[in-house]
């Protein structure tokens, strides 16, 4: 038998997605300066809920349209990559 989760699990649940979506891309923060690697790597790795919440919130995009370029790509898709599992799982199970 499965045990369900306490109410503390979804306020601790709740709480780190408010804090992962909390840096979202469109922030108003990037409209004085661009977005770098750092940040580009960091809105990667949030895409997932980043995306869930721009399907209710026309203000949140998963992309920062104001970006340095080159290296904020780079840096969105190894975020992306160490948040998604990148080619890992496919090569896990594989034994000679």
């Amino acid at each position: 038998m499965k045990k369900l989760p306490t109410p503390y699990s979804w306020i601790l649940i709740l709480g780190l997605f408010l804090i992962l979506t909390s840096c979202a891309p469109g922030n108003e923060k990037f409209d004085v300066a661009a977005a770098n690697f750092w940040a580009g790597l960091w809105h990667g790795f949030i895409s997932l809920f980043t995306f869930i919440i721009s399907l209710f919130n026309d203000k949140v995009t998963i992309y920062e349209v104001n970006n340095v370029g080159k290296l904020y790509n780079l840096g969105f898709i190894l975020g992306a990559m160490i948040f998604y599992g990148g080619g890992s799982r496919s090569s896990c199970g594989w034994k000679k």
